[in-house]
């Protein structure tokens, strides 16, 4: 089966995720993707919203799509929050399958990747989504540090880069603007519900 990965905090999970998600599911062939949430990530300021709270909405976005899925992984006890840490385990459970790790381009030149060969080493594939307001020049920068037998496993998706973050989900809620069509609509019910988001604003993806 080839299988894709979709990691991050999802604080909250936004229209963006799952329109990369799916786009690369259809452009890759992928039969499933898998979204990966984390704890936090040891590279930027924890999650605002709680694990259960993070999963409840992640739950209610994929529930309309058959071909999403959801591994808490990254969530156990021992999980350390470190990619290079989570793949082996995901590896584990899909030892025959082949497998794509999906990420945003910012993501994979903006964070301090550790360990990325052992990321790799249990990747089939690698694909990168393109961000709109982030310099293509840093990301073919990156590309072109690779050696031949990594740059084999990458592929950049033929997607629109988008503007749509967690961060501007969470800045409209601060500033009582609207989220409409900036997240499911089970998902803005959730956060009315739960009156989550209406602290600081801090930065992510």
């Amino acid at each position: 089966m080839k299988i894709g990965l979709f990691g991050g905090t999802f604080d909250p999970v936004h229209n963006a995720h799952l329109f990369v998600a799916e786009a690369a599911r259809v452009e890759l062939g992928l039969e499933r993707m898998i979204f990966l949430p984390t704890r936090g990530a040891h590279y930027r300021t924890p999650p605002v919203a709680n694990v259960e709270d993070r999963l409840s909405m992640l739950r209610l976005a994929l529930a309309a799509n058959p071909a999403f899925a959801l591994d808490e992984a990254d969530l156990a006890g021992d999980a350390t929050g470190y990619t290079a840490d989570l793949m082996p385990r995901v590896r584990a459970r899909h030892p025959h399958d082949r497998l794509t790790f999906v990420v945003g381009g910012d993501s994979l030149v903006d964070s301090p990747w550790q360990r990325f060969d052992t990321v790799l080493a249990n990747l089939d594939c690698f694909a990168i989504a393109p961000r709109a307001q982030r310099e293509p020049q840093r990301l073919d920068d990156f590309l072109a540090g690779l050696s031949e037998a990594e740059a084999e496993k990458f592929v950049v998706l033929d997607l629109p880069a988008l503007n749509g973050s967690a961060t501007l989900v969470r800045t409209q809620l601060a500033r009582g603007g609207s989220i409409r069509y900036l997240v499911p609509d089970a998902v803005e019910r959730y956060i009315a519900r739960r009156r989550l988001y209406a602290g600081p604003v801090h930065a992510d993806a």
